[in-house]
């Protein structure tokens, strides 16, 4: 069962599209997923997300690491 949580921050590619960038902590480490072979793109409030995102993935590395 993957319990694994994961947040998700929309952006967009360097040529408008669309895309997701995804954060999840593996081993006590926060990891930042990019859309593949791209270039993200935020705005202002998108980066808000981001900021809260990574975050909340230090709190649940914190709390892994620990035990």
């Amino acid at each position: 069962m993957n319990t694994r949580k994961e947040w998700s921050v929309s952006c967009r590619d360097i040529a408008g599209r669309r895309r997701d960038l995804t954060v999840f902590v593996s081993g006590g480490r926060v990891v930042l997923v990019s859309p593949p072979g791209e270039t993200a793109v935020l705005t202002p409030l998108d980066v808000g997300r981001l900021r809260a995102a990574l975050r909340d993935a230090v709190v649940d590395a914190s709390v892994i690491h620990e035990q």
